[in-house]
């Protein structure tokens, strides 16, 4: 146990992009805590604060392996060197804050058997929904509940481009062009629009949540890039809204169900009033029911605030215990039996392109109820000038590699869409 209690607590920052500068700010503005040395890809680049030129290095190894230091925050992202330096940090007798998502995803297990060795802990509040409070809440106010269930918002670029697709009628292309001009999404957007980043961040969520390990090689992932502005407009004709949802549920066997996929959101949902860059989380278990927490998923000061958040609740107990948060450290070794997507039961939304013929509505019916699948819906509007129909079916929940078939039987038709339907 450290002796000099009352002191400052230091930290090293790794970092210093637009999360960095927001909690280099905030952390101006508060007594016990106060950073010592920042690692940076360049000196010399123009930032939005003024930091003393001798806090600074462009080595990151300066920083985890100074002994001063107490806390190292790490804020640059992905999987190397990042991991590394972390590692290296904890070994050295450092606590970790960090808001690496894909770091979390992929070598998570690795760093909290590490810290849990070396007695100290990682806190990660900014690597999932940014400015919304939800790893501490499950891991203390709802530490008592079963929660079986997770429906998610988790990504502000995609939810934007959904969002404006949906009130401008617009193509994605052109509103990702837009996302692009405006700063929303990057030059590469790959990692938002393919649902790398939700996918990511609904793996560590779920782990913590129902305290199963869960792999991300075993998380379903497909993003928004076949989303059309026609799928949209129907979506609104039946109720629904579209939506990049990311959704875990686990049953009493431990079979979980994790995935990010588009899906059509019903109107009546509070999910389906997300909009723009604000991401929410919906959970369900018991005893607590149902309840959902929005807010700001990403950006300066909101990610800046769970950083500091996770710094505050280390300064709280460092150096009055030998064991420090007990309850945010991970805890749990077992893991979830992973669900193939194939095996999983869903409603789905299928727009279908048919020759303009007799029958054809029937023959969709009828391929539909030999696999057993009932429709919920299917109408059709309109003739193009090719002789061609516009069908739109919705079904009731049946297997996916059932709707897999259907699709391979409709030989004569365009699929142009399939959208899962949330509950």
């Amino acid at each position: 146990m450290k002796e000099n209690c009352m002191n400052k607590l230091k930290i090293g920052l790794i970092g210093l992009g637009t999360v960095g500068c927001g909690v280099y700010k905030t952390i101006q503005n508060i007594d016990n805590v106060e950073i010592v040395k920042i690692a940076v890809k360049n000196i010399n680049k123009p930032r939005s604060v003024e930091v003393p030129r001798e806090m600074l290095t462009d080595n990151p190894y300066d920083v985890v392996n100074d002994p001063s230091i107490d806390v190292v925050v790490e804020l640059i992202g992905g999987v190397e060197p990042a991991y590394d330096y972390i590692s290296t940090a904890i070994k050295n007798g450092k606590h970790i804050v960090t808001a690496n998502k894909e770091l979390l995803a992929k070598r998570g297990e690795e760093l909290f058997i590490l810290s849990e060795e070396y007695n100290k802990v990682v806190l990660y509040e900014a690597a999932i929904a940014g400015g919304i409070p939800i790893i501490m809440p499950i891991k203390t106010i709802l530490a008592g509940n079963k929660i079986n269930r997770i429906q998610a918002i988790l990504n502000g670029t995609t939810n934007y481009i959904l969002t404006k697709m949906d009130v401008d009628g617009a193509s994605y292309e052109d509103v990702l062009k837009e996302a692009q001009e405006l700063g929303y999404a990057e030059t590469d957007p790959t990692g938002d629009v393919e649902g790398f980043d939700a996918a990511y961040k609904i793996t560590t969520l779920s782990t913590i949540a129902f305290k199963k390990r869960i792999k991300i090689e075993n998380v379903y992932r497909e993003g928004i890039t076949k989303i059309r502005k026609e799928d949209m407009a129907k979506a609104n004709e039946f109720g629904y809204k579209i939506k990049l949802i990311a959704t875990a549920t686990i049953d009493e066997n431990d079979n979980a169900d994790v995935r990010v996929h588009p899906m059509l959101v019903s109107k009546d949902s509070m999910l389906a009033h997300i909009d723009y860059v604000t991401n929410a989380v919906a959970i369900s278990g018991h005893p607590i029911g149902n309840i959902v927490l929005s807010g700001p998923g990403a950006g300066e000061f909101p990610t800046a605030s769970s950083v500091v958040g996770d710094i505050l609740a280390i300064a709280a107990e460092f150096g009055r215990t030998d064991y420090m948060l007990p309850m945010m450290r991970c805890n749990h070794t077992s893991k979830a039996n992973p669900v193939n997507i194939d095996n999983t039961y869903n409603k789905y939304y299928i727009s279908i392109t048919a020759p303009n013929a007799i029958g054809v509505i029937a023959k969709i019916g009828t391929i539909c109820a030999n696999k057993n699948i009932s429709l919920s819906s299917i109408l059709q509007k309109g003739v193009s000038d090719d002789n061609t129909a516009d069908i739109t079916v919705i079904t009731e929940s049946c297997q996916e590699k059932l709707i897999k078939e259907v699709v391979n039987e409709l030989n004569d038709c365009t699929v142009n869409s399939i959208i899962r339907v949330a509950d």
